[in-house]
């Protein structure tokens, strides 16, 4: 018999299988003693040498570098996954900490590394860098050199690290276990936030009304806890900027991305200069549900009375099999995640919120975490998060420096196959309504991936500015700031209501990767460029989309934008992006008019 959602579970076993140990945890020390071990003979051979070496022996030190990485990276992938799905245990919390606390010595032992390597003249890494057989390395190196402004003194970097273990990551931590405890209470009795969401998405609005004031309630319980970590954070950010010399709050970010500040800026932009799109949505939406203006709680609407549930395994089998008609290779990547357990997918108490998609290690298979709870938009949800997993495990022959890409090109596959899938819902749409009902969802989605996330990297960009200009802001700062950056995205069309001020409070984003919300907006641009280069070119570009996936991070974005034909150089391509989402406006409102006119019997 086939599991519902509710069975599937990940096993975590692969993790930690040749550790040589009986029990997780004891396999997790292991892995981490070994890394230890290894970090200190590392640093014992090299350590005041870097500049003294050759190139093979720069690719020997590499090789042995990424080595104990990958042992770190083992350990600490299970840690967090196994806290992941169950954050209120006291143990699983433990298990974190502990291996947080090991992973600080093992990097601190090995930070010589990096301040050597950036130290050498650009003559001698030249040089150094044209050697054979560091191409498993020689694009992070490349990219290392460019921190060289914003590195300290070894004693320095030594002591930001250990610290960081009882100040950043004890915040991230708090915010955290604040966030997974969240009950919010409806008729049926709590639930968790991902759970009571779904209630947004009602076709009848008193529902919506409803389940949009249980949320804010929800919130309240704990808000000036998760308000007080987020200022502790900001302004831990801000002394880091300062020692660091980074001319702005979104500095670091932009450079660990490999993208300028102007065309970050470019892109934000360009997005917020077309802000009168969503407006136009909701304007529309608005009339087709018979209102005159949409409340932040009518955003998400369903358009009809279209409430397709879907069972696990019809969302399984119609991911699978769209992958597959895409590319075998790809299909069959994605039913081994179904069939050896990499995935994580019921909604569970203490469970973390949202999806996620995980690889931490080239040796051992990415894993996917969900919140089924079986409407279409899960569906979508898996199929993004397999985009992921495909991408990590095409990439992970590039090896750990290289598996993962920069967060601007992290989210291109994922929204890749989420555009594919859809597209097969949309064939088999068995209705008009249910045809405009897809259309209407897939607006949405652009709308939230694109504007409202650079909507939230402007909140982002005022609490920043705020706490480094003006100290700690108060809960009813950070409200206002929230409400006026998702006023100016959604203009007159759209009330933002007074419970809606606390919501920036669930958002994880900007408590664990500060920065990381405008990714979101440059991967969908950049998915729906590179998806309309295979409308074009049909089956001939399946190969080229492999070769990119393949490539991991082992390029320059520009270079692997280049792989598909896509030119992230030209100035005008987020304007053809945001063109592209457009399209599917028209789209939407066209098949809403054409319903609105049929005759009566259908015909």
């Amino acid at each position: 018999m086939e599991p519902d959602a509710g069975e599937v579970s990940w096993n975590l076993a692969h993790l930690i299988a040749d550790a040589g140990a009986d029990d997780p945890a004891s396999a997790v020390d292991a892995l981490l003693a070994e890394a230890r071990r290894r970090a200190d003979a590392f640093a014992a051979r090299y350590a005041g040498t870097i500049g003294d070496l050759d190139g093979p022996g720069l690719v020997a030190a590499a090789g042995e570098l990424g080595e104990i990485k990958e042992l770190v990276a083992r350990a600490a992938t299970y840690a967090n996954l196994s806290f992941s799905i169950d954050t209120a245990d006291p143990v699983r919390g433990a298990l974190l900490q502990h291996v947080e606390e090991k992973r600080t010595g093992i990097e601190t032992a090995l930070v010589f590394f990096r301040l050597e390597w950036a130290a050498l003249s650009d003559g001698k890494a030249e040089e150094l860098l044209a050697a054979d057989g560091l191409g498993f390395v020689r694009h992070h190196l490349v990219t290392a050199r460019r921190h060289r402004p914003h590195l300290l003194a070894e004693a320095e970097e030594k002591i930001l690290a250990e610290k960081a273990v009882s100040g950043r990551s004890a915040w991230v931590r708090l915010f955290d276990e604040q966030r997974a405890a969240i009950r919010v209470e409806l008729p049926a009795g709590p639930v968790a936030l991902e759970t009571a969401f779904a209630g947004l998405y009602s076709p009848d609005r008193d529902v919506r009304r409803d389940t949009a004031a249980r949320i804010s309630a929800a919130l309240r319980p704990g808000l000036r806890t998760r308000a007080y970590a987020f200022n502790m954070l900001l302004a831990d950010k801000a002394t880091d900027d300062r020692l660091r010399s980074h001319p702005h709050w979104l500095a670091s970010r932009n450079l660990a991305n490999e993208a300028s500040d102007e065309s970050v800026r470019a892109l934000i932009e360009a997005v917020r200069g077309r802000y009168e799109l969503p407006r136009r949505w909701y304007r529309f939406k608005a009339r087709l549900l018979g209102l005159g203006r949409l409340a932040d709680h009518d955003r998400m609407a369903a358009v009809t009375r279209d409430e397709e549930r879907v069972p696990w395994h019809d969302a399984r089998e119609l991911v699978a099999e769209t992958y597959t008609d895409f590319s075998p290779e790809l299909g069959a990547i994605v039913r081994r995640f179904h069939d050896e357990r990499w995935i994580d997918a019921p909604v569970r108490p203490g469970k973390r919120g949202g999806a996620f998609c995980s690889y931490g290690s080239p040796r051992v298979h990415p894993y996917v975490l969900l919140n089924y709870t079986h409407l279409r938009r899960d569906v979508l949800t898996l199929a993004h998060e397999l985009g992921h997993g495909v991408h990590a495990a095409l990439g992970a022959r590039q090896g750990i420096f290289h598996m993962a890409t920069p967060l601007t090109l992290a989210e291109t596959a994922s929204v890749f196959g989420e555009t594919l899938v859809f597209g097969r819902l949309l064939e088999r749409a068995p209705t008009p309504e249910s045809r405009l009902a897809l259309l209407a969802e897939s607006v949405e989605g652009s709308i939230l991936t694109v504007f409202r996330q650079i909507a939230m990297n402007r909140f982002e960009h005022l609490v920043h500015t705020h706490r480094r200009e003006e100290g700690e802001l108060s809960v009813e700062r950070f409200g206002e700031l929230w409400a006026a950056t998702q006023q100016e995205m959604l203009g007159d069309a759209v009330e933002v209501t007074e419970g809606y001020r606390t919501w920036w409070s669930y958002v994880p984003h900007f408590i664990s990767t500060p920065g990381y919300v405008y990714a979101y907006a440059y991967g969908q641009l950049l998915a729906l460029a590179v998806y309309g280069r295979y409308e074009a070119e049909g089956e001939a570009f399946v190969p080229s989309y492999l070769d990119l996936l393949r490539a991991g991070g082992s390029r320059s974005p520009e270079e692997l934008g280049r792989i598909v034909g896509v030119d992230l150089a030209d100035p005008g391509f987020w304007d053809r992006g945001l063109d592209l989402v457009e399209r599917k406006i028209d789209a939407a409102e066209r098949a809403a008019r054409d319903l609105l006119t049929r005759p009566a019997d259908g015909r």
